[in-house]
């Protein structure tokens, strides 16, 4: 099969998709254009921050499209090519997409509220604390995988002797480089567009020239570190990018990193159809593999595929984006639906390349069956990969397969910098009084509580889980982080099913997502189970701690996650419909002052939000 042709195909299924399906669910549930969204009237300075809409797409793309569609999709090639492809279509349009543009559309019409505080306000406090819990360890597994894959990638190749190995460390090592430029460029980046309100062409201009600078110092010197080096150095990013105000770092790094993910698809793009004109795009790899040889290895099509397949075509974890983060810069209602259901469709696009660049190379990587660590990270074969095809085009090998490994460890970079605020943001949640805000966790509490509320504390912890787990290996973990980030879709879509019930709106379209994500995550929970307890017989401590932690996570997130979803499937089948309607509208002072002035009347009935950063939403909980 020419992977041209599956290209054009899977493009025209995912647009009709989108302009069908996606505003056919906008229409279904209502988009009140004169309303004025919680990034508007609760703007604080620091978490509400109202956006454009090419700015809040940019967020919520580089926050999502991080490893998973490029890994997931790569990994579940053992299947074949086609499962993968026809579980990225139909998962993106009827699963993913529905479950990113839900999370986001509940969260914009209640305030802003994230993802926990909709549970305790549709399913009641201790919903939302169990649920705190499985979020906080499921963002330790995500920050563990995703970092181990990106230190992977920039890892130097060292001889015998010691020495690098330039030609196989130098990609590796310049996209390291431009990484570490990439965070004091962007808080560069985002300072300018503040101070002199840049917008349009000129913020375009100015982005494109501080990445070619970046990319230009990069190239000259590249850093070589070893995988631990490079632990040590993401993790120091990833402590102040978890801490910082959005609009300081995570803002402009979003809007860099987007027009670097759009000319990465649009090489991709060109460089499939350069080959295939060429008849250099064959899909090498099978269409369909023999299901039952590889279930007599343990990897069963089902539930492995579906969980494996994560971000391509569902991933809970974009719940979490949609509503600590994203809801926050909306500032309109119709930008929603690109925001929330078109973001994620690219993002299956995005999986849909990975899929036919990874098929086309197939032969010349792959001799064992199954593209794995044997010959590199997921990340590696797909830069690999399309810098092939960008070389067929004219461009220089060692700039193209330099800017695809920056490429595509930024996008993890993007998303692991969004797990770890999430991250801790659960934590202060968690210790939150009523259905409060994070950050008034730290003023309200005393104790340890207080301690474990702050900031930087509840950072810190998270993060050095994450690097406990990171030592098993991505290839270990990502079962787990599979199965996990499917159920916390699976939680996320009940939420959605009972927010449409109580608010009078339709919800049937979610219901088949539900039931399907909770048996097959269940599933792959018990097998994860079963392999660490299997894995615990072996003699070596690095295996026994490595798979003894996995174990201890996997038997919290099954207890956890059957607790939530109990309780979510009550609610829906108890709760009275047209009970609980959209919340009333709060303000800060800040969003009073600059956005109250043609809406005096709105402002002065409203309820006001506390004029911290993150405003207490207290005054008009149903909880």
């Amino acid at each position: 099969m020419n992977g041209m042709i599956v290209v054009v195909v899977a493009a025209v299924v995912l647009a009709a998709g989108y302009l069908l399906y996606g505003r056919w669910l906008a229409k279904t549930w209502g988009i009140d254009r004169a309303a004025l969204t919680p990034a508007k009237r609760m703007k604080d300075g620091k978490n509400f921050s109202p956006a454009s809409c090419f700015t809040a797409f940019s967020h919520q793309f580089s926050s999502i499209c991080g490893a998973g569609p490029v890994t997931g999709t790569i990994t579940a090639l053992m299947f074949g090519w086609l499962p993968v492809l026809l579980w990225v279509l139909v998962g993106g349009i009827f699963f993913g997409a529905v479950h990113d543009f839900g999370a986001l559309y509940a969260s914009v019409k209640n305030n802003g509220k994230s993802l926990a505080q909709l549970i305790e306000k549709y399913i009641g406090r201790t919903g939302r604390k169990l649920f705190l819990l499985f979020s906080w360890l499921f963002t330790i597994i995500v920050i563990a995988a995703f970092v181990d894959m990106v230190a992977g990638t920039f890892q130097a190749t060292f001889d015998a002797q010691g020495a690098v190995d330039v030609a196989k460390s130098y990609a590796g090592g310049t996209a390291g480089t431009i990484s570490i430029l990439f965070t004091f460029v962007a808080i560069l980046f985002g300072w300018i567009n503040r101070r002199f309100g840049l917008s349009g062409w000129k913020e375009l201009s100015l982005a494109v020239v501080l990445l070619v600078a970046m990319f230009a110092i990069g190239m000259q010197f590249p850093i070589y570190l070893d995988k631990f080096g490079w632990f040590a150095v993401i993790l120091v990013y990833l402590l102040f990018a978890a801490a910082m105000p959005i609009q300081t770092l995570k803002q402009p790094r979003d809007y860099l990193t987007s027009i670097m993910m759009i000319v990465m698809i649009v090489c991709a793009v060109i460089g499939v159809f350069v080959l295939g004109a060429s008849g250099n795009a064959t899909m090498s790899a099978p269409m369909v593999a023999d299901f039952s040889a590889l279930a007599t290895g343990g990897s069963y099509v089902f539930p492995l595929l579906f969980v494996s397949v994560a971000c391509g075509a569902l991933s809970g974890f974009h719940s979490l984006v949609s509503t600590n983060t994203s809801s926050k810069q909306i500032s309109k209602e119709q930008d929603m639906v690109p925001v929330g259901y078109g973001a994620m469709i690219l993002e299956s696009f995005v999986g849909v390349l990975a899929i036919v660049v990874a098929a086309i190379m197939f032969t010349q990587l792959n001799t064992s069956g199954a593209l794995g660590a044997a010959v590199g990270t997921p990340f590696q074969i797909f830069s690999q990969g399309v810098a092939r095809g960008m070389m067929a085009f004219g461009i220089d090998g060692t700039l193209a397969t330099v800017f695809m490994t920056m490429c595509v460890s930024a996008l993890a970079l993007t998303s692991v910098d969004a797990v770890a605020r999430i991250g801790r943001l659960s934590v202060q949640e968690f210790f939150a009084k009523g259905n409060d805000a994070a950050e008034d966790a730290a003023a309200e509490n005393t104790g340890v509580a207080k301690v474990l509320s702050n900031t930087w504390v509840a950072t810190v912890l998270t993060l050095a889980l994450g690097l406990a787990l990171a030592f098993g290996g991505y290839l270990n973990i990502w079962p787990l982080f599979g199965a996990s980030n499917q159920l916390l879709g699976g939680m996320t879509m009940i939420t959605l099913a009972v927010f449409c019930k109580c608010t009078g709106r339709k919800g049937f379209m979610l219901y088949v997502p539900v039931a399907f994500l909770l048996v097959c995550t269940f599933t792959s929970l018990v097998q994860s189970t079963i392999g660490c307890i299997n894995a615990l017989s072996s003699s070596g401590a690095a295996v026994i701690a490595t798979s003894g932690l996995q174990l201890v996570f996997a038997i919290l997130l099954m207890i956890l996650g059957a607790i939530v979803a109990y309780n979510c499937l009550k609610e829906l089948f108890t709760k009275e419909a047209g009970s609980l309607p959209d919340e009333e509208p709060e303000w800060t002072q800040m969003g009073r002052v600059e956005f109250g002035k043609g809406n005096a009347g709105e402002a002065a009935s409203a309820a006001p939000a506390p004029a911290d950063a993150s405003a207490s939403k207290t005054a008009h909980s149903h909880a």
